[in-house]
């Protein structure tokens, strides 16, 4: 049986990690390379940073900020935001990155999901994929639109349609941010992450929502995850990695044990 991975997230902006609720009313918690030397030592499975200004201010992701973590860190992390061409995908796996992920650019442009995989390997292509509830219809039989743009642009795209059609074009994994939950803290939109885990043959990543040690083993029992990327609970200090995965292994959820240690 697989090992269900735990992974920390690092939203970036001006070099402080923030943090908010459904993309909004972000405030700083902390030092990104910092946190990620604690979240490794405390035992996650992965981190993923992602440099949310960038796209907006047009300028390519912090590879400083990348190298430095590379330094200091012994997880597998992937990074985001201001990915704009294969060359900036290049540079931020040259820097230290194990994966790279794609969320506005890949809806804009699909076939950078097929350079991206035959450029580094699919394993190194992440999608990220932003879903937001308007109801099933003929153009959303999902139920789900896909999002760009920090949540703020709907592109009229089924999500389970999108994930499928990503996966064909060259994307190794998937991690869905469902809008609706981001940052509330009240568990995952288990719904939407089903209906994609059973759509497409690669790894798929919970996000949005987890509050609790509970929220998590339902999205790996009922929302048929791969992986739970958690924020607030970890940044709030009233949850540890390794205390979520002492939780998950009593629940009978198969996930690597310990702390790291050099």
């Amino acid at each position: 049986m697989l090992l269900k991975r735990l992974i920390v997230c690092l939203d970036v902006r001006s070099g402080k990690v923030t943090k908010g609720v459904r993309f909004a009313g972000n405030v700083d918690v902390g030092d990104p390379v910092t946190l990620a030397e604690k979240y490794c030592r405390d035992g996650v499975d992965e981190l993923v940073f992602y440099d949310i200004t960038a796209s907006a201010e047009k300028r390519p992701t912090d590879i400083a900020m990348v190298t430095e973590a590379a330094k200091r860190i012994f997880v597998p992390f992937t990074v985001g935001g201001g990915l704009r061409n294969v060359a900036d995908m290049r540079a931020a796996i040259l820097a230290g990155a194990d994966k790279v992920s794609l969320n506005s650019l890949a809806v804009l442009n699909p076939a950078i999901l097929t350079e991206g995989a035959k450029a580094f390997g699919r394993q190194c292509i992440v999608l990220g994929l932003d879903a937001k509830r308007v109801g099933a219809s003929t153009q959303f039989p999902s139920g789900y639109e896909v999002v760009i743009n920090g949540g703020r642009t709907p592109m009229g795209l089924d999500a389970v349609q999108w994930a499928i059609k990503a996966t064909e074009l060259g994307a190794g994994e998937i991690c869905l941010n469902a809008i609706d939950t981001d940052g509330v803290q009240q568990g995952y939109e288990l719904e939407i992450t089903r209906k994609i885990a059973d759509a497409v043959s690669v790894p798929l990543i919970a996000s949005g929502g987890a509050g609790t040690v509970a929220h998590i083993i339902s999205a790996f029992q009922d929302g048929h995850a791969d992986a739970a990327l958690v924020a607030s609970m970890v940044h709030s200090s009233i949850f540890s990695c390794h205390g979520i995965k002492a939780e998950l292994a009593k629940a009978g959820i198969p996930v690597r044990s310990g702390l790291h240690n050099r």
